[in-house]
């Protein structure tokens, strides 16, 4: 590989005095993705419309010091410990008690006051690789955020020649301890950040989802998605039923639940979506088991877009791969538990076409 497909440069300084550098991985075609060592973030992400016109599709900011704002939007960043929401905080692991710390209502989300969106991250540029391929390493400590164990982390972020985003999660811990790693990217594959996703048409792999209570957490049950708004085994627009009468809707104003995935072995294609208008396809394939599915709900209009004016509600959406929500309170659910000498590896893979 060619280390000029990957370009390094000072991107920032944050408000504690770290210095936050960018990494921009072109391939051959064109496509571009950047990313930050300060939450592991994508800043931009360009991908080719029906003309051949590339643009960038992903949420963010102009300014680099609105991404060091505490902000509960989590703009392209890392997500972790762990991704999604643990009920008040609180879990058991070996019948001891843990408390995460609060940060979103009654309960933690994406790891707690300060996840890994909120840290630096160590950057390596992988010059063996076939295609541009970034590796961003951190430690966790013991106790940190309330979790159990030294976690050590590794993300590698690929761009391969056909327009394929890959992230590669591993990490190892000193002690047991829980993990589930996410990426929080907000695409709208119009490329316009002042329209809606809610024209953008989306099927997913899953049969079933999981419903939640009024503070967002799985109710534990499992819910068949015939005959409900959550059906998205045919590909359909993401506004399309919206706005129906749903509790389950009025709950979470609009989409932000987990879909479980059926063919959940293996690294498999898991959803995908089409913009009609521009003709951008985003492929999403997974190891996980589980994808939270978010439409921008709680977007405002009161953070600035990169393009000029603010971000307002389902200005873009989110898939985020992971395993289920509240796993640690939930026996039935698959469990997010890592030991030590054990290796938590997974991979997620958004690829970008047209038609």
């Amino acid at each position: 590989m060619s280390i000029l497909s990957i370009q390094k440069l000072h991107y920032a300084i944050t408000p504690e005095g770290d210095h936050v550098e960018q990494y921009v991985l072109s391939n051959r075609t064109g496509m571009s993705v950047s990313i930050i060592t300060f939450g592991g973030i994508v800043t931009n992400l360009t991908a080719p419309d029906r003309n051949g016109k590339y643009q960038d599709v992903v949420l963010g900011y102009a300014n680099p010091q609105d991404y060091f704002k505490e902000s509960s939007e989590y703009f392209g960043a890392l997500i972790g410990r762990v991704a999604n929401r643990i009920a008040g905080g609180k879990f058991s692991l070996d019948h001891v008690n843990y408390q995460i710390g609060v940060n979103n209502g009654p309960n933690a989300l994406h790891g707690g006051a300060v996840g890994f969106d909120r840290k630096m991250w160590s950057a390596q540029i992988d010059e063996t690789a076939a295609y541009p391929t970034l590796m961003l390493t951190c430690t966790s400590k013991d106790k940190e955020e309330g979790f159990p164990g030294t976690l050590k982390v590794k993300v590698t972020y690929a761009l391969t020649h056909d327009n394929t985003f890959e992230i590669t999660y591993e990490a190892e811990t000193d002690k047991k301890t829980v993990v589930n790693l996410t990426h929080h990217s907000y695409f709208n594959l119009s490329a316009n950040f002042s329209n809606t996703i809610l024209d953008h048409e989306l099927s997913l792999e899953a049969n079933e989802m999981l419903p939640i209570s009024k503070t967002l957490i799985p109710t534990g049950e499992v819910q068949s998605v015939q005959g409900t708004p959550f059906d998205f085994r045919s590909a359909k627009a993401i506004g399309k039923d919206i706005n129906a009468l749903n509790e389950q809707l009025d709950i979470a104003k609009g989409y932000d639940h987990c879909w479980i995935l059926h063919n959940a072995k293996g690294f498999k294609q898991v959803g995908t979506v089409f913009h009609p208008s521009t003709g951008r396809v985003m492929t999403v394939s997974t190891d996980q088991p589980a994808v939270q599915l978010y439409s921008g709900n709680f977007l405002d209009g009161t953070k600035p877009s990169k393009t000029g004016g603010m971000y307002e509600k389902q200005s873009g959406f989110c898939l985020e791969t992971q395993q289920y929500p509240d796993a640690p309170n939930q026996p039935a659910f698959p469990s997010i538990e890592l030991s030590l000498g054990a290796l938590y590896l997974t991979k997620t893979a958004y690829k970008f076409s047209t038609k």
